[in-house]
């Protein structure tokens, strides 16, 4: 019978979408695996793949329509042998609607949209497990797999003619795999374990009272990306406290004459464009990894941590160097303020050479931070505090002093050009009218 291909929910707080582009047309012939549509979140545009297969018999939204609802069916699948004649059916409300096609789950780290993929590829043969058994799995669940270091062959696929689909991938647990499978051969793992198994941890607390918070995408992503950059940066760290007493009092005189036009410098304005600054002084620093070889960008685009409910997002500040400090506190607040409702486009959050992370309005002193991927460094800034300091002329006197950490991937920078770059830091903040010139 006709099926109906519903709006997919591409995030755990998804309602509704934009049908941004059809990839295929009525009369033409789909395939489980097959890449139906792009859709249009707030977090990015995404492929829509197909779980079934058949003939597009009816598109009911159009591409371009906004606002469509979750759930709401979008297109109608008929099966081998059915005409147009089968769609009344399909919508009649007394049958179950059966989704016809299935997204991916949301990342906040993925890009707006996947390369096209080859049509030879998409129509492969499958490969032979190793009994020798032929394995028919779609192309994304075959590349989720293999990120997963799943081995198809142990899996039952849910598509058609039993083939494996990307639920069916995303389901599976290797642990629980092998065990279904004593007398399969197990793969090698593609690295160490990172801690004991989900199940001797239930074990371990059984008798004690949690609750079980289940991990959304983002979760997953924050987790999978730091797990890589403690596993596979050669992180090394750089330190200096940095005297902000001039950096303050310019900072509330600009703030006294610009308070007219509603406009407010915070001190991480200042760090940003210090930053920004110091990349283009520094511009080895200006650097990112890229698996055989390192690209050296131009523009000073700085990133910074921005935390929401239930993870960060690390909006992109793009030419930071030539924008004014009130133009970056601008566009700070606002992309903070659109991070915030997960509101981000990906071009907004993705790229950059070079981070920000600042816990000082916490109350953080100092604080060690992680790189992220490709980044070739970010800065760790805490709190500004009174200390006593010595001056040059022996003397001593209380100071507003912040410390701040330089992580730095070694395989980018050195740890002679990434003194460099943090003292061409320290100088701009401690010598603010520099930023003004």
């Amino acid at each position: 019978m006709a099926t109906e291909i519903l709006m997919p929910a591409l995030s755990p707080t998804m309602e509704e979408g934009t049908l941004a582009k059809w990839l295929v047309k009525e009369g033409d012939t789909v395939s489980s695996g097959d890449i139906l549509a792009e859709i249009e979140t707030d977090k990015a545009t995404m492929e829509f793949e197909a779980v079934d297969e058949g003939t597009i018999g009816r598109i009911l939204i159009a591409e371009g329509t906004e606002g469509v609802k979750v759930n709401t069916p979008i297109a109608v699948l008929l099966e081998e042998g059915e005409d147009a004649s089968a769609i009344d059916s399909a919508s009649n409300p007394s049958e179950p609607a059966k989704a016809a096609a299935k997204a991916p789950e949301a990342v906040p780290d993925a890009p707006a949209k996947e390369a096209p993929k080859d049509t030879a590829a998409a129509k492969a043969p499958s490969a032979p497990s190793a009994d020798g058994k032929r394995i028919f799995a779609s192309p994304l669940a075959r590349r989720i797999a293999a990120d997963k270091g799943l081995d198809l062959s142990q899996l039952t696929g849910s598509g058609p003619h039993g083939r494996i689909v990307k639920a069916d991938v995303e389901a599976a647990k290797p642990a629980a795999k092998a065990a279904e499978a004593p007398g399969a051969k197990a793969p090698a793992p593609a690295a160490a374990p990172a801690g004991p198994s989900t199940d001797a941890v239930l074990k371990m607390y059984a008798d004690r009272d949690f609750e079980e918070v289940k991990l959304d995408g983002m979760r997953r992503t924050i987790a999978a990306r730091l797990t890589e950059a403690k596993q596979t940066i050669p992180h090394f760290y750089l330190r200096r406290d940095i005297r902000l007493d001039a950096l303050l009092k310019l900072r509330a005189d600009l703030n006294h004459q610009l308070a007219g036009r509603g406009v407010k410098l915070s001190v991480n304005d200042f760090i940003i464009k210090a930053c920004a600054l110091a990349l283009q002084e520094v511009p080895d620093a200006n650097a990112v990894w890229a698996g055989d070889r390192i690209l050296k960008l131009k523009p000073s685009d700085v990133a910074v941590a921005v935390a929401i409910e239930g993870g960060l997002f690390t909006p992109v500040l793009h030419d930071a160097q030539q924008k004014t400090l009130s133009a970056l506190s601008a566009e700070m607040k606002d992309l903070a303020a659109r991070a915030k409702e997960r509101k981000l486009a990906p071009h907004e959050y993705q790229g950059g050479s070079f981070a920000v992370s600042n816990l000082g309005m916490f109350g953080i002193d100092n604080f060690d931070a992680v790189i992220n991927p490709p980044h070739g460094s970010i800065l760790a800034v805490g709190a500004g505090v009174k200390k006593p300091v010595v001056t040059e002329a022996g003397a001593i006197e209380v100071a507003t002093v912040m410390s701040a950490t330089l992580s730095v991937d070694h395989r980018v920078i050195d740890g002679a050009l990434g003194a460099q770059f943090l003292k061409a830091i320290v100088e701009a903040l401690e010598n603010p009218m520099l930023m003004l010139a």
